[in-house]
């Protein structure tokens, strides 16, 4: 089971934090990440941790910074925000056999 939370409200230029909390089979997860879906937009990868390999979307480099606390627990810093990051970012999880989710957390940036 995954808890994603820290979606919000801010405004652009602004920052924020997601945290994400697995509970259950922490032990057997192999990666974790987060995706996020904008209105009327697919949904799309916007970083991954998997072992030592820190993966980003071309548009948040240099700006969001995934962290693996540790088993169970994932992070998501994201500086100068913009209303294009507005989405619900969701947290995942895998395994040898699965993808597990979060419920999503839903961020938005306006002025």
């Amino acid at each position: 089971q995954l808890q994603a939370s820290g979606g919000g409200l801010v405004q652009p230029g602004e920052s924020l934090r997601l945290s994400c909390t697995a509970s259950g089979r922490v032990f057997s997860i192999n990666g974790m990440g987060w995706y996020r879906q904008a209105p009327g937009k697919e949904r799309e990868l916007v970083a991954l941790s998997t072992g030592y390999v820190r993966r980003y979307a071309d548009s948040v480099k240099g700006r969001f910074t995934i962290t693996r606390e540790n088993k169970s627990m994932l992070s998501l810093q994201m500086t100068s925000l913009s209303p294009e990051d507005t989405a619900v970012y969701y947290c995942y999880a895998v395994d040898a056999t699965q993808t597990y989710w979060g419920q999503g957390t839903l961020v938005t940036v306006s002025s």
